[in-house]
């Protein structure tokens, strides 16, 4: 290998002396092309680099190298090995034998070694060292790439840290860059997505996202701007997929990315970890949902006991039952044959559920009408418009208000009889009446049947 160095050549020590004060002093020489280049590369590196020829005699020695030791260019370069100097005596026999070992070994060997420095301190560094090769293909000598291994472990750390992230990682983990696309993604957040791990990359998130994409693309924006927000927050999301749309709830947690080779940071990007807490906010609303009509229906109870007449507590249960419920309630009583329209709400506005004005009115169902369903069935009926039902016509068609979607009708039972269908209805904004939802009815319908049936036992004694 050249003897060249980034700041000069020097002699090497003799065995004895003194490492300080004996420390040669680099001679007059003259550029070569291209040495001010290689000086500024190896001075710009941020891990140490030594380097030696066959002899074992320095010829490299970078700035990196001066911090952790604390010996200069000019003090280094031309020493024969650290004898001495940068490790101890009676361990440069070993350390030298590991090191020039690389000359002639193929690939890169990994040491760690104690060294010293130039205050008497010890330091222990993990070396990277491989072998340097002339123009005529022969061993010319290693160089020596070391660090501090704290250090260096730390940024062992930092690279498993970041595998087991986008590989073994319970939750997803996506790298999105400044364009909201994602770059980096692990199996989780690729399951999640629905996609591959490469088949998503580069995509836009509206490409994956039905609907929600706004909010998270807010939220991914705010974080590029701003910094990531103190506490995770919870988006929910409507997925794109071959079976159908999914509706998902995504806790998630974002951290900006900046690079760390500038001096004011510049955004790489975003990273967004998250986890699909999609079953848990639905057993937690399910209990939201569950406790709250469960305390309508015991205010309702307590409101039905203060009416002296039986059919106003059965229409003060069903205002109670309305709420976060359905939009419209109607009451169809069966008078011989035929269902009477006996109570409802407005048809045009919100309101309370009010006899019919000017008396009880034949409801003039058509065959297979819903309502008509329950009484045949003695049971409970749901149902909704199709998705090539519009203006109003399939509600107007079976005599309910213009803006009903969905409906569900139930029976009104008490001591053994039939006494008619109470009927929910919901807008086009509301999703439709599910099996918790029936379960619900029913329990409301007991209780407006009971007051139903008082009701006319004293209308009969009259």
């Amino acid at each position: 290998m050249s003897a060249s160095r980034s700041s000069g050549t020097t002699d090497a020590l003799g065995p004895e002396e003194d490492p300080v004060s004996a420390a040669p002093t680099a001679p007059d020489r003259v550029a070569v092309p291209g040495s001010e280049l290689l000086a500024a590369l190896l001075d710009g590196m941020d891990a140490a680099l030594c380097a030696f020829d066959a002899g074992g005699t320095i010829t490299h020695w970078n700035r990196e190298a001066e911090r952790i030791l604390g010996w200069s260019a000019g003090e280094a370069v031309g020493r024969t090995g650290f004898a001495g100097w940068a490790v101890r005596r009676a361990d440069a026999d070993e350390v030298r034998g590991r090191l020039m070992a690389a000359m002639s070994a193929p690939g890169r060997l990994v040491h760690e070694f104690a060294l010293l420095r130039k205050d008497g301190g010890r330091v222990l560094v993990r070396t990277q060292s491989a072998g340097v090769r002339g123009a005529d293909g022969k061993p010319a000598g290693v160089y020596c790439a070391f660090s501090e291994v704290h250090a260096q472990i730390d940024l062992e750390r930092s690279i498993a840290l970041s595998e087991a992230l986008f590989q073994d990682a319970s939750w997803g983990v996506v790298l999105v860059d400044v364009d909201l696309r994602p770059t980096v993604l692990n199996s989780y957040a690729a399951r999640a997505l629905g996609g591959g791990r490469t088949t998503l990359l580069g995509r836009p998130l509206g490409d994956l996202v039905v609907q929600g994409v706004e909010d998270l693309e807010g939220a991914l924006q705010h974080v590029l701007a701003e910094g990531a927000p103190a506490v995770p927050t919870e988006t929910w999301v409507t997925l794109r997929a071959a079976e159908g749309d999914r509706r998902r709830c995504w806790r998630s947690g974002f951290v900006r990315l900046a690079s760390p080779l500038t001096e004011e940071p510049v955004p790489l990007g975003v990273g967004w970890l998250f986890q699909d807490v999609t079953r848990a906010k639905l057993a937690e609303q399910e209990a939201d949902r569950v406790r709250f009509r469960a305390n309508q229906l015991h205010r309702a109870a307590r409101a039905a006991s203060e009416c002296e007449d039986p059919m106003e507590a059965a229409t003060s249960s069903l205002d109670f039952a309305l709420a976060g419920f359905a939009d419209h309630v109607l009451v169809d009583l069966l008078a011989g044959e035929r269902l009477v329209r006996t109570a409802a709400t407005p048809a045009d506005a919100p309101g309370p559920c009010l006899p019919v004005s000017g008396g009880a009115a034949p409801a003039r169902y058509g065959p297979g009408h819903p309502a008509l369903q329950a009484v045949d069935r003695v049971g409970t009926v749901r149902t909704s418009a199709g998705a090539d039902a519009g203006g109003g016509a399939w509600a107007v068609e079976r005599q309910w208000p213009r803006d009903s979607a969905h409906a569900l009708c139930t029976v009104l039972r008490s001591r053994g009889r039939t006494l008619g269908v109470v009927t929910f209805l919901r807008a086009a904004n509301r999703v439709a009446f599910e099996r918790p939802d029936a379960m619900y009815a029913e329990s409301v319908a007991v209780r407006v049947a009971s007051a139903v049936d008082l009701h006319q036992l004293l209308a009969a004694d009259r």
